[in-house]
């Protein structure tokens, strides 16, 4: 049996279990994210970021000791809930429209990868599991804020 700090640091590495879904287990953990993240926006944008500044640290600290720091498992979603968080930072407040684009935005630059991501995700530890998904959102995050740009009325009317 492992030891209790392991255990604690599994479980909330693979955010109470949510990294054991059968299927596409970082996509189910930022739909959780979105659904988490959506009244942490609503109560304010400082309150979103304390949240996804939490949620890094902690992370952090449960891949350091969950064992597994050094080859990224998939039952490793809490950086999917931090890159998602700070994805969902971008929008005035929450809304569908505005969630699905964001969940969107986070989970195309999580899979593809595109540089600085794929960069990142080389590193084999706790920071590398970490900071990829931080880059995604905040891909996805820049992403938002130009779209924000073209859409008429900017996200104030499409965000809501």
């Amino acid at each position: 049996m492992a030891p209790t700090r392991q255990r604690v640091a599994r479980a909330v590495a693979s955010v109470a279990g949510i990294g054991a879904a059968p299927v596409a287990p970082g996509t189910v953990a930022s739909l959780a994210a979105v659904a988490m993240g959506w009244p942490l926006l609503a109560a304010g944008h400082a309150v979103l970021g304390l949240a996804t500044l939490a949620v890094s640290g902690i992370g952090y600290l449960a891949c350091q000791h969950s064992g597994a720091a050094d080859r990224d498992p998939g039952w490793i979603v809490i950086d999917e809930v931090a890159g998602q968080f700070l994805a969902l930072a971008a929008l005035p407040r929450p809304g569908l429209v505005g969630a699905a684009a964001a969940f969107g935005l986070f989970r195309l630059f999580d899979i593809v990868k595109p540089w600085p991501v794929g960069r990142i995700d080389q590193r084999r530890d706790a920071l590398g599991i970490m900071a990829d998904d931080l880059a995604a959102g905040a891909m996805a995050a820049l992403g938002l804020a130009a779209l924000s740009l073209v859409l008429p009325g900017g996200w104030e009317r499409w965000a809501g």
